[in-house]
């Protein structure tokens, strides 16, 4: 099962190695990971999204928390969230393409945010799935290039990761 890990973390170098390194050394995946400064400046918040069974996440939490740097796990999938990715889409955009590319980015909400003779490129935010169908849904021979950010997310209502 699919699970967004997020946590506190002090902003000192060799944390992410840390974390990483106890992925890798117990053989879990990161399907993705995102990492940015908090409003506390001595602070990064973390988000990770892996894949496991209860127990295997619990044992991440449990080893996670263990890291020195660590200050503090939550697997925000567990309850109610909201979850966000960033994709940028370069595409092939020459002749009638041009116009269908328009129309994809305004039916998916996406912004086309540079224009060359040749080429557009596409931003588009929101959860997994719309990226995937963004992508789903254009000619693949159209695209040049793509990069997407991996997920960020945060908890609803009254769920805070926060010192």
């Amino acid at each position: 099962m699919r699970h967004v890990i997020s946590l506190l973390i002090e902003n000192e170098s060799g944390a992410l190695s840390r974390v990483s390194g106890l992925f890798s050394a117990r053989g879990y995946n990161i399907e993705s990971l995102t990492v940015a400064p908090t409003e506390d400046a001595s602070m990064s918040r973390m988000t990770i999204v892996t894949t496991g069974s209860d127990d295997i996440i619990e044992q991440i939490t449990k080893q996670l928390n263990k890291l020195v740097e660590v200050v503090k796990v939550v697997d925000i999938s567990e309850a109610a969230h909201i979850e966000r990715e960033l994709m940028l889409v370069k595409v092939r955009a020459t002749g009638k393409d041009r116009e269908e590319m328009k129309r994809m980015s305004e039916i998916f909400r996406a912004r086309i945010i540079d224009v060359t003779e040749a080429s557009y490129v596409v931003e588009l935010t929101g959860n997994q799935s719309k990226l995937d169908a963004f992508i789903n849904a254009i000619d693949p021979a159209l695209i040049l290039e793509t990069v997407r950010s991996g997920v960020c997310g945060v908890g609803r209502g009254d769920r805070i990761l926060k010192l």
